[in-house]
């Protein structure tokens, strides 16, 4: 029975991805042509739009957090940070904050970030290479 059952996932496993595949579309189809003309004034779409849109969905913003590194992209990156923040001393976090929030120009005049960009450490650094 389970040799049985080891030949046949080879039949198995792409017939049921396909079928998933298909259903997800269906509902991407039935989901856009039951909504959007209305709302939007666009045209119906086909399956093979509908399917077409939730593979690009999939390849723009990830295929989920299975196995690694799944996500969005800037879920990864925001995670990057995070870690990036986790190394460092809360002297160094401020610090560096405070050093993102100038060259940012968060909460100061537009033409006042790069000045204040010129005078950090980090700016030297960059400049020098």
């Amino acid at each position: 029975m389970r040799n049985t059952l080891y030949k046949g996932r080879f039949i198995f496993i792409p017939l049921g991805i396909a079928a998933i595949l298909a259903l997800v579309s269906f509902v991407v189809m039935q989901l856009w042509n039951n909504l959007l003309p209305d709302i939007l004034h666009v045209t119906p779409i086909n399956f093979w739009q509908a399917m077409g849109i939730f593979v690009l969905c999939k390849i723009l913003f990830g295929f989920g957090p299975k196995g690694g590194r799944g996500g969005a992209p800037w879920m990864r990156r925001r995670q990057m940070m995070e870690e990036k923040l986790s190394g460092m001393s809360p002297q160094e976090r401020e610090r560096f904050k405070e050093q993102m929030k100038n060259r940012c120009g968060w909460g100061k005049p537009r033409n006042d970030w790069r000045e204040s960009w010129q005078n950090e450490p980090i700016a030297e650094k960059e400049t020098k290479e």
